[in-house]
């Protein structure tokens, strides 16, 4: 197994603005609530629907890090904390590639859109009164399998043979 250095080796790391970009494009998706990333101003959004690069972060690297990032939120979730996860998701994320500090992190809220937040669960609609006077009072479940389909009419047959 290799060992790590015990002293200071000398050399110089380059890094990419494009690959700190994707960090935190990762960590700002990633966080609850942000359902995308939004162009800044109209001329931006112009340029990403021609495919010509977007513009919603920025990443400064002299001489600090600096960081600009423009988010869509979805309704119905908090905006301050969603603002406060995605900030400590990019400083995590750069200071683990970086190793060294990272300056000021702009989050802008451009927009409030996408689907608002949900449990998880599948969404009910309340059931209107005229499918409600037509409905039978007491379904009857299908059986998935023919296995169940065979027990079920065992167990009716049993049922009425021991209430006769």
């Amino acid at each position: 197994m290799p060992e790590e250095p015990t002293r200071a080796v000398p050399g110089r790391a380059v890094v990419a603005r494009r690959a700190l970009s994707e960090i935190v494009r990762d960590a700002a998706l990633g966080s609850y609530g942000v359902t995308g990333l939004a162009e800044p101003t109209l001329l931006a959004r112009f340029r990403s629907r021609l495919g010509l690069g977007s513009r919603a972060i920025r990443v400064t690297l002299h001489p600090t890090v600096e960081t600009e990032v423009w988010l869509t939120v979805a309704y119905g979730v908090p905006v301050a904390e969603v603002a406060r996860q995605v900030d400590s998701a990019v400083r995590y994320g750069l200071q683990r590639a970086l190793g060294r500090e990272v300056g000021p992190v702009a989050i802008h809220v451009q927009e409030m859109g996408g689907r608002p937040f949900s449990s998880g669960l599948p969404a009910v609609a309340p059931p209107s009164t005229a499918a409600a006077l037509h409905e039978d009072p007491q379904p009857v479940p299908a059986p998935l399998h023919e296995d169940e389909a065979a027990t079920t009419e065992v167990a009716r047959s049993n049922s009425t043979a021991g209430a006769a």
